[in-house]
This record gives C-alpha cells, structure tokens and sequence, in this order.
C-alpha cells in the first residue's frame, strides 16, 4: 500500500487559495491595498515568459499583481497575465505547480510551496555547457567598488 503523501496533499490545498485569490482578483480586481506577490520556477513544465526574462531569472521570478496588470485568466491548472517589462506589455503563463511563494502583504498573508524537482522547460534557452571552459586562472583577488572609483576619478 502507498503512503499518503501528505505534503503533496497540503500543497493542493493551499494552491486552491492561491487560485481562489486570483479568480476573485479577475473578476473583482484587487482593493485599496491588495497586491499579491508571486515567486515561481521559470523552468518549470509550462511557464511561458518571453526569452529575455527567462534568461534574466533562470530559476525562479517574483511578479507583482497591483495596479499595472491585464488580461488576468486563470484556470484550474493555471493562470496567465499581460505584464509590463522594460515598458512592453508581455503575457505570462504559470502552472500552478510552478508555484514557490505566494503573498499578499496588504494583509500579511503568505503560503509557501515546494514544487517537485527543477525540470528543464523545452525551449531553445537550453544552451549546451562549453565543453572547454576558459582555463584563465582565477587570481582570488576581491576587487572593490570603491577602488574602482578612486582610480576612474584619478
């Protein structure tokens, strides 16, 4: 007989808060206050994030639901949302499984996850590791900002 796996049950309890939060948020909008930060794996089976934010947030991202948000969809899987970015908007889609951190600090309410293991997305971000790495040697020496700047103001 398989033992229950209780932490797998808890996680899709609380993610069903998590996606009772947003479906009121879709149809109601968020009050005075409300904002939800979400923290995910961005490589995780089904999160769609446009190239330069995969690359930007390798493993894991924190987006921010308040005032400059469109197009919130969410369904029993998932949820997607236009985002800005670098002043574009952008649509992002998150699995619920996805899921590492979900907070509203309006009310100082937060519910951690712990998503299965880091499954590489299929895409072309997928870039193959340099068989031979530059062999410069490392020199340990710890550089400091402000070094930095004395010598570029001298």
């Amino acid at each position: 007989m398989a033992k229950i796996d209780y932490q797998n049950l808890l996680d899709n309890a609380l993610k069903s808060v998590v996606k009772d939060a947003l479906i009121h948020a879709q149809f109601n909008g968020l009050g005075d206050g409300t904002h939800f930060f979400i923290t995910f794996k961005t490589r995780a089976p089904g999160v769609v994030l446009p190239d330069f934010l995969r690359i930007r947030y390798p493993d894991i991202m924190t987006i921010v639901l308040q005032y400059s948000f469109n197009n919130l969809n969410v369904s029993d899987k998932e949820f997607g949302v236009q985002l800005t970015f670098d002043g574009r908007p952008f649509f992002i889609r998150v699995p619920f499984s996805a899921l590492v951190e979900f907070k509203d600090p309006s009310v100082d309410f937060m519910l951690s996850f712990h998503p299965k293991g880091t499954v590489a997305a299929d895409n072309d971000m997928e870039l193959p590791l340099d068989e031979h790495p530059d062999t410069t040697p490392d020199t340990g020496r710890v550089v400091s900002l402000e070094e930095f700047r004395q010598r570029k103001n001298n």
